[in-house]
């Protein structure tokens, strides 16, 4: 699998061809911009973030120096919302191919006493600050016993001893690659936006030389600035003495009523990056590199185990209904008599399960679920959601969710139909539940945890207005297209029961193990194809880590619905051998315990990985994200199970006459 495969497909136009012109195109989020040599080049901040809180806040919280022109939002998306980034414009400025040094920024005003505890607080709790070049976080390079670390961003300061430092003076680095002229297309504008414009093929020459930011470091400083020094001295002057960057030194302590002086300086070096590759530099983050090795031995493992289950689940019932088949009238009714197993329950499986509305609407919104993650998974490994693009993961997740509300209201309400033997009444109720029962869980988790970021003043706060446009699309956009599907599920013929069902319910015998308990265990075999993925999708929410493999998590979910699919069917059939015939719910909770183990294994990250998590805050922020995802995880992977176990069960009775 290709290391860039979510960066851009480029195809560039041989030099020498008089054939027709080769076609190329760059992914949403993905163009390269050009910059001549002195245009400027604006840095951009985001939010403050730490491992230790997982709370974020605003570059401007702290005592930093503001723009000239004052702070202002970047365009922001729908998706960078909701994920709690605040992308603003910032003081320091940059010429294209232009090194400066000793660049004096500000002369805060001397430190408030809130000011002096916020910014020892954010030190102790391990903030780091964000800053952005052309879509590109700023990376920066450490070395720990003989390894290269590279972490985005770079921390707010340092406690050494009892001493509080603060990193003031940033060395950046920014890596350049010449822009080379295609017969493509043009792409005009600097900003997170660009308009591609076709362009004839032909090269003058006289064109002055552009650069594309292909590479963007960062080296924190701690440096103790003259006091005298700087009295006279604005925005963007030169500082009138060497500054030395040690990062291996702190020299600019915090102190109360005392002010702070921001300095920088930057370097362009020309690099042999290829701007689709300058995304490679993140992708290769410490502790995001895939243990191939050991997730193919244990997706071998799982899917040899699977293939065992099923060979001898289809062999038994294949074997079962070849000798049931061959006997006649006379000897069936004997067997039926003598023998106990599915045969005796033919009149009361599709008995109607209880809490029937219940479950057409979590097997609905599986459906709808499980579509949304297929889809969304599928467009990221094609390269549309790429990590450059912030929050299109979230859009495209927001927007597939939304329109595969046609497929959840028409599952529920056919289910629903199918259960009632084609009965129409109360489609549009079950269509309304469907609409509202997993929002509506989303909703209250959200809201609640959304309360304490309020109440923290956090950047990772949902704004009201952004409330009122979640509110708007559920029930002006999802609401309407599931009554929609459940419209179409109304006017669509029912399933057939291949059996009859008697008034009176057969007694289901006395069981040697509580079913329960098998429905339970049911889901660590689900759990072992995806628990090593989980720990890189965990890290990548939790740790900052970049996650890009979708090629192979796609891989993963197709594993997951197929075992989950056996693990159900293996189940029912146990439960119908036994002559329980209550297996509506339980093949649903068989695949769908898989989620209990995720929570479980959630809580284990928790203890373990995220050890320096703090706070109650934080804990209750973790595990209500936890329980949200574990939801929905639940309602997908029951509804494999059970739509499964529903056409394994009409399939079985419908192969065999009983009378």
């Amino acid at each position: 699998m290709p290391k860039n495969l979510n960066l851009p497909f480029y195809s560039p136009t041989p030099k020498k061809s008089t054939c027709s012109k080769r076609q190329g195109f760059y992914l949403p989020g993905s163009y390269p911009h050009k910059h001549g040599i002195g245009d400027y080049l604006n840095v951009k901040v985001n939010s403050l973030t730490s491992i230790d809180t997982e709370i974020p806040f605003s570059y401007y919280d702290l005592p930093y120096c503001r723009p000239k022109e004052g702070i202002k939002d970047s365009a922001e998306n729908l998706g960078e919302l909701l994920m709690g980034d605040r992308i603003e414009n910032s003081p320091y400025r940059f010429k294209m191919y232009t090194n400066e040094t000793q660049i004096f920024l500000c002369q805060t005003k001397p430190l408030s006493t809130e000011e002096f505890k916020l910014l020892k607080k954010r030190i102790d709790e391990m903030y780091q600050v964000n800053v952005n070049l052309d879509n590109l976080p700023a990376i920066r390079y450490t070395k720990k016993e003989g390894f290269m670390l590279r972490w985005t961003g770079y921390p707010v300061g340092a406690k050494v001893q009892e001493g509080y430092y603060v990193f003031n003076h940033l060395k950046f680095t920014v890596l350049v690659h010449k822009y080379e002229e295609t017969n493509m297309a043009t792409v005009m504008g600097t900003g997170d936006a660009a308009e591609i414009i076709p362009t004839a093929s032909k090269k003058t020459g006289s064109d002055p030389p552009g650069y594309m930011v292909v590479g963007f470091e960062v080296v924190p400083c701690s440096f103790q600035h003259n006091a005298g020094s700087v009295k006279n001295l604005h925005m963007y002057d030169k500082y009138p003495s060497p500054i030395s960057c040690d990062p291996g030194t702190v020299a600019m302590p915090i102190k109360e009523n005392e002010p702070l002086t921001f300095s920088y300086e930057v370097s362009f070096v020309e690099s042999d990056i290829k701007w689709p590759s300058r995304w490679d530099a993140y992708l290769k983050m410490e502790g995001a590199k895939v243990h191939w090795f050991s997730i193919l031995n244990s997706l071998m493992v799982i899917t040899f185990l699977a293939g065992i289950v099923l060979v001898i689940f289809l062999r038994t019932v294949r074997r079962d209904l070849t000798r049931y088949e061959e006997l006649d009238k006379e000897a069936q009714a004997q067997m039926n008599e003598e023998l106990s197993g599915w045969k005796l329950v033919v009149s009361d499986v599709f008995r109607a399960p209880a809490y029937p509305s219940l479950l057409c609407v979590m097997v609905g919104d599986g459906v709808q679920i499980l579509g949304m993650a297929v889809v969304t998974i599928l467009f990221a490994a094609l390269g549309f959601m790429s990590p450059a693009s912030r929050g299109t993961l979230i859009i495209g997740m927001l927007f597939f969710y939304m329109v595969l509300g046609i497929a959840a209201g028409y599952v529920a309400v056919r289910l629903w139909r199918t259960i009632f033997c084609g009965d129409h009444k109360g489609w549009v109720g079950v269509s309304w539940k469907v609409s509202c029962f997993f929002p509506g869980i989303a909703f209250l988790i959200l809201t609640t945890l959304n309360l304490l970021l309020w109440h923290s003043n956090s950047t990772g706060a949902i704004p009201f207005s952004l409330f009122v446009i979640l509110i708007l699309m559920w029930f002006c956009i999802s609401v309407p297209l599931t009554l929609v599907g459940g419209y179409f599920g109304a006017k669509a013929s029912h399933i057939e029961y291949p059996v009859r069902t008697n008034q009176i319910p057969r007694e289901i015998p006395p069981q040697k193990y509580p079913s329960w308990l098998l429905v339970l265990g049911a889901g660590t075999l689900p759990f072992g194809t995806l628990f090593i993925e989980l720990f890189f999708i965990m890290s990548s929410i939790w740790m900052g880590r970049v996650y890009y493999v979708f090629g192979f998590l796609l891989v993963v979910l197709l594993l997951l619905v197929v075992v989950c699919a056996e693990v159900s069917l293996v189940l029912t059939y146990m439960h119908l051998c036994v002559e329980d015939w209550k297996w509506w719910w339980k093949s649903f909770f068989a695949s769908g315990s898989v989620a209990l183990y995720i929570f479980l294994y959630s809580v284990n990250y928790l203890i373990f990985d995220l050890k320096s998590l703090s706070g109650p805050v934080s804990a209750t922020l973790y595990l209500g994200y936890s329980l949200f995802m574990v939801v929905a995880i639940m309602l997908a992977t029951g509804t494999v199970g059970f739509l499964s176990s529903f056409w394994f069960t009409h399939y079985l009775f419908s192969s065999v006459k009983l009378d």
